[in-house]
């Protein structure tokens, strides 16, 4: 292991860490966090190191976070989307990375459609992967900023009980969020329409409720996710109006949840559907938090992907 206790050459999963690991992201996110609040946004820490941001699905905050991440540090930012690249000629994906890589990236940034990209890339590159989401498996960084979020809120992760509300089926967000919160030692309920929920979500440790009153009774921490129409094939619920009948987050509903708890959302939002603007906008609401969260956190798995730690240490 680096001194420091961080060997991997990407970050894909949060199921592939420690919790060592993930403490360790957190803390070094601390360290960076206080930029933001500088003058002058900006250290040189990977100065000369070139990161490409490989996006192949629509993101707003995911890639525009990873961007101000990277420019933070210092880093060489190249762009690409499916529109922009070789793909729609007919190139394969292995041979746009491999052109891409010809081009002596330190890191690549991906967000695809398709579980499991991310890691066929890395097997077959030297530069850095670092998954920006791969379809209904994984969104990491996501994850790391919930916990840097909840952390910081809460003062701690373990013990903690937490609801996660919503479209459990689709979600990439849900499934980092129960390996890195189960893992630091917080107990997780998850919630949503049966036709959201997968068969066998039990068998992650998590407690699963059908009702949301119950799903959230106590709760330290409340999540709500957001309704994945462009991953359904056929609507799985009735109307809007009901799902939020059913599952919308209100004021009056979130009186269940344990007094101070505070409200998560990874976004985008859908107001008056998940969850009401009066909660999304109310005082324990730590939603622009995460977004602000996030910037810290990327530049941390930025800097310990690069090896930085390892040439000063």
């Amino acid at each position: 292991m680096s001194p420091i206790g961080w060997d991997r050459k990407d970050l894909l999963a949060i199921a592939d860490l420690s919790p060592a690991e993930i403490q360790l992201v957190l803390d070094t996110a601390d360290s960076f966090r206080e930029i933001a609040e500088r003058p002058i946004k900006k250290v040189p820490t990977l100065r000369g190191r070139t990161v490409v941001n490989l996006f192949f699905e629509p993101s707003t905050r995911t890639r525009s976070s990873f961007e101000i991440a990277e420019k933070r540090l210092s880093a060489d930012s190249i762009n690409f989307s499916s529109s922009s690249s070789g793909l729609v000629k007919g190139e394969s994906l292995v041979d746009t990375a491999r052109n891409l890589e010809a081009m002596a990236p330190d890191m690549i940034v991906i967000r695809h459609a398709d579980p499991g990209v991310p890691r066929m890339l890395a097997e077959r590159i030297a530069a850095a992967v670092i998954n920006a989401g791969d379809g209904a498996h994984e969104h990491p960084t996501q994850a790391l900023l919930d916990a840097y979020t909840i952390r910081a809120a809460k003062g701690r992760i373990e013990g903690l009980k937490v609801a996660i509300v919503g479209d459990i089926q689709h979600s990439r967000v849900v499934r980092s969020n129960i390996y890195l919160l189960t893992k630091m030692g917080a107990s997780v309920t998850v919630a949503g329409p049966r036709t959201m929920m997968p068969a066998e979500i039990g068998k992650l440790g998590v407690r699963v409720e059908d009702n949301l009153e119950d799903a959230i009774r106590g709760a330290d921490v409340v999540m709500m996710l957001r309704i994945q129409l462009e991953r359904q094939s056929r609507s799985l619920f009735p109307s809007e109006r009901e799902y939020f009948m059913l599952f919308g987050l209100t004021r009056e509903r979130l009186k269940a949840a344990k007094r101070g708890a505070i409200i998560l959302h990874p976004g985008p939002m859908n107001r008056g559907i998940e969850i009401a603007s009066e909660v999304a906008d109310g005082p324990y609401s730590v939603i622009l938090d995460q977004v602000a969260n996030g910037v810290a956190i990327r530049m941390a798995v930025l800097y310990l992907l690069s090896g930085v730690h390892r040439e000063i240490a």
